[in-house]
């Protein structure tokens, strides 16, 4: 349980500390765009008031308090999920980059009305339009890792015997 702990914490820390040196330090809340490695990398500003991809992003607070109700909820039930269940330590770790980063968004919502994005990837030709965070990261790799690294003991009972 340490270990998702630890990596919860340092999801969550990483993820606040590059907003906060992005978009206050760096100023990118003024100046809207900073192109670090263009085409690949680049900061542009973006407040995320729904899920990916815009989805329910009608900027109400119902939706905003309905989004930070759900992401409770699923930390609450992963963080229940590892302390019930054995895991490995790149599982643990995997739960915790999670909740972390769900956290992390989170806060923003508490905090601004909505979630701080910040980094856009563009390659080949192709103008990405959509933003992201770190937390963003976080939260995919977290949720990946799970799918590959939880052992289900479930499957055993599903599987054919050898004939």
């Amino acid at each position: 349980m340490r270990t998702f702990i630890w990596a919860g914490f340092a999801a969550f820390f990483i993820d606040q500390i590059s907003k906060y040196i992005v978009i206050h330090v760096m100023e990118l809340s003024r100046v809207r765009a900073i192109d670090v490695l263009p085409p690949l990398l680049n900061f542009r500003y973006g407040e995320n008031r729904g899920i990916n991809f815009g989805l329910f992003d009608d900027a109400s607070d119902t939706s905003r308090w309905f989004l930070i109700g759900v992401a409770l909820v699923i930390c609450i039930g992963v963080s229940v999920w590892v302390a019930r269940s054995p895991m490995r330590p790149i599982a643990q770790v995997c739960a915790g980059f999670l909740v972390g980063g769900a956290l992390g968004n989170v806060i923003d919502r508490v905090l601004y009305g909505y979630v701080l994005d910040f980094l856009n990837n563009s390659c080949c030709g192709f103008t990405n339009p959509f933003v992201y965070n770190i937390a963003d990261v976080f939260i995919f790799a977290g949720a990946i890792g799970l799918i590959f690294f939880t052992d289900d003991k479930q499957s055993g009972a599903k599987k054919r015997p050898k004939t």
